[in-house]
């Protein structure tokens, strides 16, 4: 059963009845299909693909918030449903040219988590792994274990790279945070992205990545990024601009003009909606509906209309 958002009465996107009916709460990832410099996606689950449908230009995948040492409710084995996630990835008919994980690879940005991850992470079939770091990736150092393991040819942990005429840029939201705090981009990685894009025609088709929200789903839990207007300003010249982002567990999508923005969910444990709980963080539910709200996620986007379809498949075999 899918739900198509149609109520939108402020007409960004997002109708916020619908959006609560249809958000699933955890996920395994996410299928992007490149064809005509338009993204599209769709749940992550060999039943639900349709091998004879369109072919795109390319494929990838995105993973979020894996939390590698998470220990608690409502899922005492993250490291089972990362592989869980892997095991589909691997299952899809066609290998995806790479994968993008958006950050909280681990829990506690320790080098034993980092190893699993890496491990679950190597056993995936796609061409190439490509990390942003989340703030759970950088607590103990400033991101200087993180930067070792997956930055050094970055700068900063910002980087850039074309595939099949799509530019993709990474960047980094989540260091010198304050305590409940919403991203930051800092004017050096400002300036290298309005570099990096100036001399791109305006018909390159751009995929931007990070952590954190790259647009104010709920400041008053740090779901945003301070700076990220500026960012975004520099991007609207183009004709066909996605931005993924992972960290607050649970799908929402928005499109402004040429820009959607499409936030991933995890594959560790479920959030609170926004505003319905004192703060965020793992959401506690009984061991027997665990596998009813982890699940997989697909958003498609028809450009030039407002409405967004969403469908959510559990790991339970349930579709929402």
């Amino acid at each position: 059963m899918s739900r198509r958002i149609i109520h939108d009465p402020n007409r960004d996107g997002i109708d916020r009845r619908g959006f609560l009916e249809c958000m699933a709460w955890a996920g395994a990832g996410v299928l992007y299909t490149m064809a005509g410099g338009v993204l599209r996606s769709q749940t992550i689950a060999p039943a639900t693909l349709n091998p004879g449908g369109p072919r795109g230009e390319f494929t990838f995948v995105q993973i979020s918030d894996s939390h590698i040492g998470f220990k608690h409710e409502p899922n005492k084995d993250v490291t089972a449903t990362l592989q869980e996630a892997v095991e589909r990835i691997n299952a899809l008919p066609e290998r995806p040219d790479f994968i993008i994980h958006t950050g909280d690879i681990t829990d506690l940005s320790e080098p034993s988590q980092f190893d699993t991850a890496d491990q679950i992470m190597r056993s995936a079939k796609a061409g190439a792994l490509f990390h942003v770091p989340g703030e759970h990736d950088v607590l103990t150092d400033d991101g200087k274990g993180y930067l070792e393991r997956y930055g050094r040819k970055t700068k900063g942990g910002w980087y850039s790279f074309d595939h099949k005429g799509v530019h993709l840029i990474g960047l980094v939201n989540v260091l010198n945070l304050k305590p409940g705090g919403s991203g930051l981009l800092g004017d050096d990685q400002l300036a290298w992205l309005q570099n990096d894009v100036s001399g791109l025609s305006a018909s390159t088709p751009i995929v931007l990545f990070a952590h954190r929200p790259l647009w104010p789903i709920y400041p008053e839990w740090g779901w945003a990024t301070d700076d990220s207007a500026q960012a975004i300003g520099y991007l609207k010249r183009f004709g066909s601009v996605t931005v993924l982002n992972g960290h607050i567990h649970q799908v929402m999508q928005k499109v402004e003009g040429n820009v959607t923005f499409h936030t991933a969910m995890s594959t560790a444990f479920p959030q609170p909606q926004p505003g319905t709980a004192p703060a965020p963080g793992p959401l506690k539910v009984p061991a027997e509906k665990l596998r009813s709200l982890l699940g997989l996620s697909g958003v498609s986007c028809t450009r030039g209309q407002n409405s967004l379809a969403i469908i959510d498949s559990t790991l339970a075999g349930q579709t929402t």
